[in-house]
């Protein structure tokens, strides 16, 4: 029974996926150009989805070069996504985070890395035990130079596990800021259930495998 239930989970997940990479609206975004966000008194910004945001968010924070990640949402069709909305899977959004680093101290490949070393590369529509289309992880690019530095990235990756890496690959559009509760949640609710068992667990095999990327502050 229990393996009939996985099987089925996994087909809703598929066709969730399926369905989202069908609709019109949708494969639109993934067919636009690229908006370049410029750079702002030097600081240069980057955009990734990866399951939670909480956990992204903190995990971007805890590296050298970056001044701040915020939560939000992109990489779908809709206006305004909340996260109400954005948790119907309806909106083609999901949970992302804005990058706002250095480029002088890391650089974009180095963030692609802390991206693909900070999950699990093979697992669809999903993280850890978050499920659903809103928790795919997307990568977005803002030019042909990024596009070429993620396709190498990612394509390495899949010869070295020998699997199929479910990373989406995205044109960057727009990011829409999440709600003000959702920012900085990790280091404001340390206590909470799901960052006890899910971001600080996610956070720290990040650390112990990228310790050269850390912050001073962060090394313990």
């Amino acid at each position: 029974m229990k393996k009939i239930l996985l099987l089925l989970a996994i087909t809703l997940l598929c066709n969730c996926h399926n369905q989202a990479q069908n609709n019109p609206k949708q494969q639109a975004v993934i067919e636009a150009e690229p908006v370049v966000v410029p750079l702002e008194d030097g600081k240069a910004r980057a955009y990734f989805a990866s399951g939670c945001f909480w956990c992204v968010e903190a995990i971007f924070e805890s590296v050298k070069g970056v001044d701040e990640s915020i939560s939000g949402y992109s990489g779908g069709f809709t206006e305004h996504p909340t996260y109400e909305a954005s948790n119907t899977g309806k909106t083609g959004h999901a949970e992302a985070v804005e990058i706002i680093y250095d480029p002088d101290i890391i650089s974009f490949s180095e963030l692609v890395d802390v991206y693909f070393g900070s999950q699990n590369p093979i697992q669809v529509n999903g993280q850890g035990p978050d499920h659903g289309s809103q928790y795919r992880s997307i990568i977005f690019y803002q030019n042909d130079e990024q596009k070429k530095i993620i396709e190498e990235k990612k394509a390495a990756l899949a010869e070295e596990l020998d699997a199929t890496i479910a990373a989406e690959v995205y044109p960057f559009q727009k990011f829409w800021v999440g709600e003000d509760y959702h920012q900085n949640f990790e280091k404001r609710h340390p206590n909470h259930g799901y960052i006890r068992n899910v971001s600080i667990p996610r956070l720290n095999r990040f650390k112990a495998k990228f310790p050269e990327l850390l912050k001073e502050d962060e090394k313990h």
